[in-house]
């Protein structure tokens, strides 16, 4: 099956053939026909799928084919969480409108804000956008959305992690026109919130679902080591990138000063390394970005900024240094190999720091995950053990001595109540002194 057959422009499929493009992904298959057809869409696919193609295909193609319904508000508005997202959505969608009248811009936090006015005023067609800035110009009136005709989020649920619901009901309230179509993508979805939402922006939308999050990703090879502390894990760091002949790799970590201090360690090993954290200006992150993706440097430290979205094909190993809270960002992380139908390798190494992470990450996979071991850094940690309740026996004479003892030993023998005193006369019982009584004239 071909594009086109699934309804692509024709002008758009070749455009895709000439970036080596040519056959659609499961997820591409099902939501751009969907897509194509005016519906709204709830989509759910795994990282690395082509999620991205599967939105931008039939945006594209509606705009390049139907008259727009505002001269100048923009007609297709994409969401995404994060910048680094942004920008590869962005990336993508200019490369393939590339020759046509259909004009794209970004509006991202950190980037110049007099700059994105200018480009607002320009009317494009297309804007990719995180929410908080996006907002920012909504409310300084430089652009309307009364003519949207396409709302995308990207990585939904995401984008209510990072606590972003006001502002994505302040957009779905300004994009208030009666045919505009709404679709939801993202590789977790399994989310009250979600849920919730969708009701609100999405009206009657069918659901697309290829592989669930939670199931295994054939493409990945995914071993845990134990660590017994911040010294072992960096042994085990220092073996298993060793270890890795190709490609380049990602090392999740969670705190900036580790991607500092891990990127210097690396770099001591002999590793051309980067280090990425959200700490950083725009400018700085984009550089490291574009640098990491041109293959100058082997190994990128990172916290989860770089965790969604960023289509690096040569990425052939991921190692969590630490796991992360979110069981299901776990999955984001090690999408970032094993793309686009290449094999990749992800480690996770497990202290005592990490161990409720590891059970949440069991839990939400569903399944008991196995510990695999480095010749001379095997570790004395072994886990925590489950707790589990044990019940007496009872039913043995010995037994029931035993809990006859303890059970004289649990309570105390009730205390003796005080004795009172009887008040002796001339008192009363009250401690007064009772009247004397007059002897009658009869008793005398």
């Amino acid at each position: 099956m071909s594009f086109v057959d699934l309804g692509v422009d024709k002008r758009i499929a070749s455009q895709l053939s000439h970036i080596g493009i040519s056959t659609p992904t499961d997820i591409q298959q099902q939501a751009i026909p969907v897509a194509i057809a005016g519906h709204d869409l709830l989509a759910q696919s795994k990282t690395g799928s082509g999620k991205t193609f599967a939105f931008l295909l039939p945006a594209i193609t509606r705009l390049s084919k139907q008259k727009a319904l505002s001269k100048r508000d923009p007609r297709a508005l994409i969401i995404t969480p994060t910048r680094e997202l942004a920008n590869q959505v962005y990336k993508q969608l200019t490369l393939i409108i590339a020759g046509t009248a259909l004009k794209a811009t970004k509006i991202v936090g950190g980037d110049n804000y007099n700059d994105q006015v200018k480009a607002l005023r320009k009317d494009p067609q297309f804007v990719v956008a995180t929410p908080g800035r996006l907002c920012d110009h909504l409310d300084d009136k430089n652009f309307y959305l009364e003519g949207l005709e396409l709302l995308i989020l990207d990585e939904a649920d995401r984008v209510l992690e990072l606590g972003f619901k006001e502002q994505i009901e302040r957009i779905n309230e300004a994009a208030n026109h009666r045919l505009r179509q709404t679709l939801f993508f993202s590789a977790t979805l399994e989310h009250a919130e979600v849920d919730a939402l969708s009701r609100n922006l999405l009206n009657n939308p069918k659901r697309v679902t290829i592989d669930a999050s939670t199931q295994e990703h054939k493409d990945i090879t995914q071993k845990f080591y134990l660590a017994d502390h911040l010294d072992h894990k960096i042994e085990l760091l220092k073996a298993v990138t060793k270890q890795s002949n190709s490609g380049q790799q990602i090392i999740f970590t969670a705190t900036r000063e580790d991607t500092a201090k891990l990127s210097e360690i690396l770099e001591e090993s002999g590793f051309k390394t980067l280090a990425l954290s959200g700490e950083m200006n725009q400018s700085k992150r984009n550089s490291i970005m574009d640098s990491f993706s041109r293959g100058h440097a082997q190994i990128l430290v990172t916290t989860d900024v770089a965790s969604r979205g960023l289509d690096l094909l040569n990425v052939s190993q991921v190692v969590n240094f630490d796991l992360p809270k979110q069981a299901e960002e776990y999955v984001h992380r090690i999408g970032r190999t094993g793309r686009a139908g290449f094999k990749g390798t992800a480690l996770s190494f497990v202290s005592a720091k990490d161990w409720q992470s590891f059970k949440a990450i069991e839990s939400y996979l569903s399944k008991r995950i196995g510990f695999s071991e480095l010749d001379g850094l095997v570790g004395k940690f072994k886990g925590f053990k489950e707790k589990t309740e044990t019940v007496k026996k009872t039913n043995t004479p010995k037994n029931a001595k035993k809990s006859s003892q303890h059970y004289k030993k649990s309570f105390k023998k009730p205390r003796k109540a005080k004795q009172v005193k009887a008040i002796p006369a001339p008192f009363d019982v009250d401690g007064v002194a009772p009247l004397k009584r007059s002897k009658l004239k009869e008793d005398e």
